[in-house]
Formats: C-alpha cells, structure tokens, sequence
C-alpha cells in the first residue's frame, strides 16, 4: 500500500523554525517526484516546494530563501526545512508523490500528484 505520513508540524512563534518530514512507504522503487503544499484557509493547495529524481527544485516565490526542501534517499523520507517563519506560513503542510516526474506540467500545481499524505498542521504566531 502506498503511504506518505508527515510529520514535524506544531507551533512556533514568527521568526522560528520547523523541519516538517514524510516518510514514504510501498512505492515500487523510490517515489521519484515529490511536493509539498500547504492549505492555509481549508479552501485551496498552494504549492510550497518541490524535488525531482535529478535533485531539481521548484519553490513558491512566497518561500523561496526561506524554505529548503531534501530527501534522505535511503530512508525515503522528505524533508523540508523551514525557517524565518511567517503567520502567513500558517496551515495544513501536504505531502504529495508521484513515481516519476516524466512529463510532469508544473512541478507545484497539486493536479500533478496522485499520492497524498494526510497533512501536518504548521501554526505561526505574530
């Protein structure tokens, strides 16, 4: 079965950081195309970051230089690591995969992606 569950959300002051993680589990081979995105209001997925096979990434201008996303491929986890911490960086953080980025459109648009962890809440106090 395959399986992504995050991890690391919680809440911090502005300014602060959070390492979020997501673990994946029962792909046929390594997932090789991974996002992240995050739901701030409950009414729409923005994309926030993304990693291919090749280590190429896509970031959300909103978070650019402020957020780095990785994999420990060994363990098969993501990670995205956020700092410098916003209220607007508020809401439920996804985890979303596919087995390859082959002919993927836009690497941050969440119709992309077939796989979906069940999110991890990130709050920011001002």
């Amino acid at each position: 079965q395959v399986q992504l569950v995050e991890s690391g959300g919680g809440s911090v002051q502005a300014g602060g950081s959070l390492r979020l993680s997501c673990a994946a589990s029962g792909f046929p081979g390594a997932a090789n195309c991974l996002a992240w995105f995050r739901d701030p209001s409950g009414k729409y997925l923005e994309g926030v970051a993304a990693l291919d096979g090749r280590a190429r990434t896509n970031y959300a201008e909103s978070v650019r230089g402020r957020f780095t996303v990785s994999k420990d491929k060994d363990k098969n986890i993501l990670y995205l690591q956020m700092t410098g911490l916003k209220p607007e960086d508020t809401g439920r953080y996804y985890c979303a995969a596919r087995q390859s980025c082959y002919q993927i459109g836009r690497p941050l648009n969440p119709g992309e992606y077939k796989v979906w962890g069940r999110g991890t809440q990130v709050t920011v106090s001002s």
